[in-house]
């Protein structure tokens, strides 16, 4: 059985949903350090004028957990979807997805944790289609730190292997979860395909809604579809870097 254990990320990149799909067992790791200025308050989306970033703001405050973490702020989801109404309603999916995320952005959501969670169950099961049995590692109970603990929810899970991004080569012990009868797959994300984008020039490894908007029901093609060689995206020879989930 193939488990893979990540943070919540506020609408991730294709490399989130693609580890995602790649797992039997997918679990949300929020009971862990938040850290900030990372992946799980905010991400990036392609407007007219390039670039920017979508942040929820959080505060600055490193101790506490990823499941602890408060949002007070109200303003901040009107102005998300003003900023994704403006830069994709000429997208040619946009008029499939509009309401579903008009509707994230209209609900007082109170918890990052919660935002996230639901959103990416969200777009998984009900937009790309990912079957993944998903999980929460709070309903499990776990000791110790690090490595250890989260070999310790490979075991409870009964996973045999475990789906990482590449970052983790900084601190797993992979022989350690080998001896233990978890064998570790890190995931390649070099080799995305390009797709087509609004605004000019490709850019790569934008929120999931970006390539949404561009690429409706044929999203699945540049995550996971393109490695089968009988799929649908004839531009295979394009490839672009990836990042960390």
């Amino acid at each position: 059985m193939k488990a893979a254990v990540i943070q919540s990320n506020y609408i991730p990149w294709r490399g989130y949903f693609d580890i995602m799909h790649d797992a039997d067992v997918f679990v949300f790791y929020d009971d862990v350090q938040y850290t900030v200025n990372d992946w799980r308050n905010r991400n990036r989306v392609k407007t007219a004028n390039g670039v920017v970033w979508l942040t929820i703001p959080v505060g600055d405050q490193n101790n506490r957990r990823v499941c602890d973490v408060d949002i007070h702020d109200r303003t901040w989801a009107r102005k998300h979807w003003m900023t994704i109404e403006q830069s994709y309603s000429r997208a040619p999916a946009f008029v499939r997805y509009a309401d579903f995320f008009r509707s994230i952005y209209s609900r007082p959501w109170t918890s990052l944790s919660v935002l996230n969670q639901t959103t990416i169950r969200a777009i998984a099961a009900d937009l790309l289609g990912i079957r993944t049995q998903i999980l929460d590692s709070r309903d499990f109970e776990l000791q110790g730190k690090g490595s250890e603990r989260l070999l310790a929810l490979l075991q409870q899970l009964g996973a045999t292997d475990y789906v990482s991004g590449p970052a983790a080569k900084n601190y797993l012990d992979a022989e350690l979860y080998a001896q233990s009868g978890v064998r570790v797959h890190w995931k390649d994300y070099n080799h995305y395909p390009e797709y087509p984008q609004l605004h000019g020039d490709y850019i790569p490894n934008l929120s999931i809604v970006d390539l949404l908007m561009n690429c409706g029901e044929r999203a699945a093609d540049y995550l996971w579809g393109y490695r089968d060689t009988h799929g649908s995206v004839a531009a295979q020879r394009h490839q672009v870097d990836g990042r960390e989930p």
